[in-house]
Parts: C-alpha cells; sequence; structure tokens
C-alpha cells in the first residue's frame, strides 16, 4: 500500500507543472473566416493566445499576386456592399499613429504584409504581442463591438497614417471566439 501512494504521489506532483502553467496562461482561440466583396469564402485563419502575444495561423484564395496590407480593424463587421467599410479603422485602443516603422506607432492593429502566390494562395503565420484573447488584457479584441482582419490591394508602407497606403479592402473576416475557447 505504502508503494502505491509513493508512487500515486510522484505521478501527481510530475503533473503539477504542466497544469500550473495551464492556469498561468490561458489558450483561448479564435477564428477568422474571410469573404471577399462579394461575399465568397476565401480562406480562414486561426488565432491562438500564447505568452507573448497572439499567433495567427491560415491561409486565403483568390488574392492578388504580391504584397497585401493585414490589418486588425475596430469594428466585427463585414459588409461587402461598404467595400468594408463597416469594418471601421485600424484596431487602435492606444491612440498610436499607423506603422510598425513609425516612430509614433503602431497601433495595435498593424501586422505584417502577406504574400500572395502566383496562384493566389497567400498563408498567413503571423505572430503580435499587441493584441489579446484575454480580457481584461490591453489589445483585447473581444470588445463590445468586436473586431475585424482586413486584406487589402496593396501592401502596407509601415509607416504612412492611418493605413500604410495599403489600397482598397479586399477581403475581411469577423473575429469569433473559437467553440472550445
Amino acid at each position: 500500500m505504502h508503494k502505491f501512494i509513493t508512487v500515486s504521489i510522484f505521478a501527481v506532483a510530475l503533473t503539477l507543472p504542466a497544469a500550473a502553467q495551464d492556469a498561468a496562461v490561458p489558450a483561448p482561440g479564435a477564428i477568422a473566416r474571410f469573404i471577399d466583396a462579394n461575399g465568397q469564402s476565401v480562406g480562414a485563419v486561426t488565432l491562438t493566445q500564447a505568452i507573448t502575444g497572439v499567433h495567427v495561423s491560415g491561409a486565403l484564395t483568390g488574392m492578388s499576386p504580391g504584397d497585401h496590407g493585414l490589418h486588425f480593424h475596430e469594428t466585427g463587421s463585414c459588409d461587402g456592399a461598404t467595400a468594408f467599410e463597416s469594418a471601421g479603422g485600424h484596431f487602435n485602443p492606444t491612440d498610436h499613429q499607423h506603422g510598425l516603422d513609425n516612430p509614433d506607432g503602431p497601433h495595435a492593429g498593424d501586422l505584417p504584409n502577406v504574400t500572395a502566390a502566383a496562384d493566389g494562395t497567400t498563408p498567413v503565420e503571423l505572430d503580435t504581442n499587441l493584441l489579446s484573447l484575454i480580457e481584461g488584457q490591453p489589445g483585447y479584441v473581444f470588445d463590445a463591438d468586436g473586431t475585424a482582419l482586413v486584406i487589402h490591394a496593396g501592401p502596407d508602407d509601415y509607416k504612412t497614417d492611418p493605413a500604410g497606403n495599403s489600397g482598397d479592402r479586399v477581403a475581411c473576416a469577423v473575429i469569433e471566439a473559437a467553440p472550445d475557447a
């Protein structure tokens, strides 16, 4: 009996660090399903909370080849009839200037450009430490009116306010909490 209790206590002790780590860093997730201006599906990304911010991963299709600006926008609305202007401006709860290279920036919604291949496929694999999926943390994306991700027609120049001269909005996705989050 003593050996069984000792082994059981040892097994529980080994699992405690993992459980403590999970409790210390919740990992909620989200999904963003992109549509084009005609309301057609053009891909999706998942958002995963990490210790250092949010990891964004997925792919789009049907984009014109080359670089495209990708930004979080302040309103979770993707109305193609308004050319996605319904998504509002860039997500900017800290009231900074636009641009990853702007000394007075960036917006919390500023992200690196994504690149579409010749066939229009656009892989998205990036991290941002300016956002959070955890309520109460700076850059929380699930505020009262939600948040959207928008793909622009051209590349972001990383410095010009308010949107980096990235052109028209060509695809949009409302960020939704993942069903298991």
